[in-house]
Order: C-alpha cells, then sequence, then structure tokens
C-alpha cells in the first residue's frame, strides 16, 4: 500500500515551535517556504496532506488554504479521533499514511502510521517512537525532509520534478 495521506502538526513540525504576539495581540508563525513547495507539489500530486493541530490558529488555517491543503483541524484534543473520522471519511487506512509530530499530543497518531517522522528537536521521547528522525529542525525544512523521503520510499521522484521541470 502507498503513503496517499501526510498529517501535519503546526507547532514545532511546519513552525520552530515559536508563538508570537502582536500588540493588538494577532498570533504570528513563521513557515518554511521550502516546506511550503513540497506540501504543495504533494497535493499537486494528486495525493492528500491534513493538518491537525492542537491551538487553535487561523493563521495556521492561512497556511494551508495558501498550499491547497484540504483537511485542516485545529483545536483538536484527540488526535488520534481525529485522524480517525478523516480516514474513514476518505476511505483510507493506517497503511496509507505518513505522519510528522514532535510532542506528546502527536503521540496517538503516531503510533497507528504506516510511517512517522520527527524533526530534529522533537522531544526524546517523540524521537525514540517515529520510523524517521528527521536531521532538520521544524519550521526549518524538517516537513520538506520528510516530503523528499517519501518521495524516494514511493519511487515517485520523477513525478515530482516534472511538476517542475
Amino acid at each position: 500500500m502507498s503513503i496517499e495521506l501526510i498529517v501535519l502538526d503546526v507547532d514545532g513540525t511546519m513552525t520552530d515551535g515559536s508563538i508570537t504576539y502582536s500588540e493588538n495581540g494577532d498570533e504570528i508563525k513563521s513557515f518554511n517556504v521550502k516546506d511550503g513547495l513540497a506540501i504543495n507539489s504533494w497535493v499537486k500530486m494528486g495525493r492528500k496532506a491534513a493538518i491537525i493541530t492542537g491551538r487553535f490558529s487561523n493563521v495556521a488555517k492561512k497556511r494551508a488554504d495558501e498550499l491547497g491543503i484540504e483537511h485542516f483541524f485545529h483545536g483538536v484534543d484527540n488526535k488520534h479521533e481525529t485522524l480517525l473520522k478523516l480516514l474513514n471519511s476518505l476511505g483510507l487506512s493506517y497503511e496509507n499514511v505518513a505522519i510528522i509530530g514532535d510532542d506528546f499530543n502527536d503521540v496517538s497518531m503516531i503510533q497507528h502510521a504506516k510511517l512517522s517522522f520527527a524533526p530534529n528537536d522533537a522531544v526524546d521521547f517523540i524521537k525514540n517512537l517515529v520510523d524517521v528522525k528527521l536531521k532538520k529542525n521544524g519550521g526549518k525544512g524538517a516537513v520538506r525532509e520528510m516530503i523528499e523521503y517519501l518521495l524516494k520510499h514511493e519511487d515517485i521522484e520523477d513525478e515530482f520534478l516534472q511538476l517542475w521541470c
């Protein structure tokens, strides 16, 4: 079975985990452009991407929309329950899922995925739980590294390159 769905946490994976507020109380996050290109390419290749994050974040929703991520869930207490509902709605199984997470609230999803990933700066418990420990930190190319791993693992690098060549 192939990986059809990537599931992304936000804080600590798509970002470096920092949360900044403006004087007006607006939330500010920084996202990696290289991660974004890889995510958007994954979607353009006809595969699915989802964000499941514990925090409510309009900034993360905006980023999901920019990247073509259809499935966005924020303010989630039980990530596994949300993942299971998503899989059922898409007609997929755990065998079709790759997940990246960095902290304890990702454990429930990570332990069920066919392939799991953690950024280099994830908590040690998560790094010891996942299949692939990435070299890049969260917000610094970890998601891109995960997708490049999947492109090789799934033997679809040429399909990815055809989007840009």
